[in-house]
């Protein structure tokens, strides 16, 4: 008898879980009573969960309605951003003349940078290109006055290979660098030197501020009073700094000074050397490796090929690396910051070295003590850059004059001054140096109203600077009495002071409180009394 035919079963290959276990006394519960309803799924299970849909919609929302809010911000990164890589970028990385930082270039043999073509190519084939000066640099090293800058802020004359603004670009990239600054400032032109918005070059890096020159300073200066002077400037414009050096590169005074806070503050950045055109970057990196050299091996080095000084106004060209510290950190020599409200940026540059002061400053007074004529009603020039006009002054007011020896004052009626500087300009009052610039030159067109009152008799009531050239002290009783019976205190009760100052534009005139000079200064110069939380808070000054 056949097998009965038996179905195929299928088992399933994990077992099915076992059903909960009974509460107890569960058959007991009252069959009328209502069982409790499930808890209600939480968002994302169950039947009220989103579906894929929704929830690609809900991310697509959220990141739509943060762009709205953060859009600003992202868009001001963004152009940040973008801004350092188009600064960096203007970061030279060919190979500059040791000399004046321009590029290396074989094709034109009259621009800055020029090397002959055969000396190019065996430097380079020895790998010596920063070993390298080319032709400009061996001109202006023989005393030729060679100018290659241009445009707004350049100098007239003279070839222009290189606007002002192009400069400024090249310095753009130091914002976003990570470097000590050091900021210099010409004590002569302590107003046209300064570079007020130094920030915009040097962002939010640390800056040591040297004043140059203090060795053309008059005789007997107090350094004391001079230190204070600068360092109440200072802090009148709000420049937050180190610390404040007085230097000169010629007798090496503070350069030890400068040296030592560096070597302090730079912590392994490289240090850069800012400051406006002619103001002396060059001579005073030349004096810091010259002091460097007895202690650094890597400075006494470095000496060899030490960037190009010289009288115009424009040497560097560009940023020049100088290996000079044994710790790490490279030095560099950067191009001077031309402005066009100096004298220097108005005069042709055959002219410029008339305005380069060579030895100590000596005060030119006018009237001089041994004349009995007085300010009022006459007008004074100095070269055939400034006219100074006196509406009013006391009796015995006296201008002293601080600048280039080269650079003579004359005093005429006011009266007849048109006259005389239509005919005496280019002959007598020089710059502009004869007469075929003369007819070329601008003129005075900027005039400036001066009326100040005086607040004490025995000291001066102002400084008139003026920007690229000198500045003039204003005395109110500079001129001694030669008659006992002179009134001094009624002449000066009702004593009011009112110049009209003529230069050309666009030079500017500063008015600022006397600078401290002489041996006299010691005595009428008076220290700020200062609270501990201020004196603390002021940056010191060295010497």
């Amino acid at each position: 008898m056949a097998s009965p035919h038996l179905p195929f079963l299928s088992f399933p290959k994990t077992l099915p879980s076992p059903p909960p276990p009974l509460k107890p006394h569960a058959h007991r519960t009252s069959l009328a009573a209502a069982p409790a309803p499930p808890p209600a799924p939480p968002d994302g299970a169950g039947p009220a969960a989103p579906t894929r849909g929704d929830r690609f919609l809900g991310r697509q929302l959220a990141t739509e309605a943060a762009a709205r809010v953060l859009a600003p911000d992202d868009a001001d990164r963004r152009r940040r951003r973008k801004e350092k890589r188009r600064a960096l970028a203007r970061k030279p990385s060919c190979f500059p003349c040791y000399g004046c930082g321009a590029p290396l270039q074989t094709a034109e043999e009259a621009a800055p940078g020029y090397v002959d073509p055969e000396t190019h190519e065996l430097k380079k084939r020895h790998h010596q290109l920063r070993t390298v000066l080319c032709g400009r640099c061996k001109l202006l090293s023989h005393g030729h006055m060679v100018t290659a800058v241009g445009g707004h802020g350049g100098y007239p004359g003279g070839k222009q290979f290189v606007s002002a603004e192009q400069l400024r670009e090249k310095l753009s990239y130091l914002r976003h660098e990570k470097a000590l600054i050091v900021k210099l400032v010409d004590i002569v032109d302590f107003n046209g030197s300064f570079l007020a918005r130094v920030r915009d070059f040097a962002g939010a890096n640390p800056i040591i501020l040297v004043i140059t020159k203090v060795d053309l300073l008059p005789r007997d200066t107090d350094l004391n009073c001079i230190g204070d002077w600068v360092v109440e400037s200072v802090v009148k414009k709000k420049l937050n700094v180190l610390s404040v050096h007085l230097t000169s590169s010629k007798s090496l005074v503070g350069i030890t000074g400068v040296i030592s806070e560096i070597q302090q503050e730079k912590k392994g950045r490289d240090v850069y050397v800012l400051g406006s055109a002619n103001v002396g970057k060059s001579a005073f990196i030349s004096a810091m490796l010259r002091t460097m050299a007895y202690k650094d091996p890597v400075a006494a080095a470095a000496q060899k090929y030490k960037p190009i000084q010289s009288a115009v106004p424009g040497t560097t060209l560009g940023p020049i690396q100088i290996e000079a510290f044994l710790g790490g950190g490279k030095l560099y020599d950067t191009p001077g910051v031309h402005l066009h409200h100096r004298q220097a940026a108005v005069i042709h540059a055959d002219d410029l070295p008339s305005l380069a002061p060579q030895s100590r400053l000596k005060g030119q007074c006018f009237p001089a003590n041994d004349t009995d004529v007085e300010l009022s009603g006459n007008s004074l020039f100095w070269a055939g850059l400034v006219r100074i006009d006196v509406v009013k002054a006391l009796p015995r007011s006296r201008l002293t004059f601080y600048g280039p020896k080269k650079l003579k004052i004359n005093m005429v009626p006011t009266t007849e001054a048109d006259q005389f500087y239509e005919t005496e300009v280019g002959v007598t009052l020089t710059p502009p140096t004869g007469k075929d610039r003369a007819e070329g030159w601008p003129g005075l067109q900027g005039v400036r109203e001066l009326k100040m009152k005086y607040e004490e008799r025995d000291r001066p009531a102002c400084d008139i600077a003026i920007s690229g050239l000198g500045w003039i002290s204003v005395e109110p009783s500079g001129v001694p009495s030669n008659s006992p019976d002179d009134n001094v205190e009624e002449e000066y009760d009702r004593g009011e002071l009112h110049l009209v100052v003529h230069v050309p534009k666009p030079v500017e005139v500063f008015v600022r409180p006397p600078l401290p000079v002489g041996k006299a200064a010691s005595q009428w110069y008076r220290y700020q009394e200062l609270t501990e939380e201020e004196e603390e808070l002021r940056p010191k000054w060295h010497y």
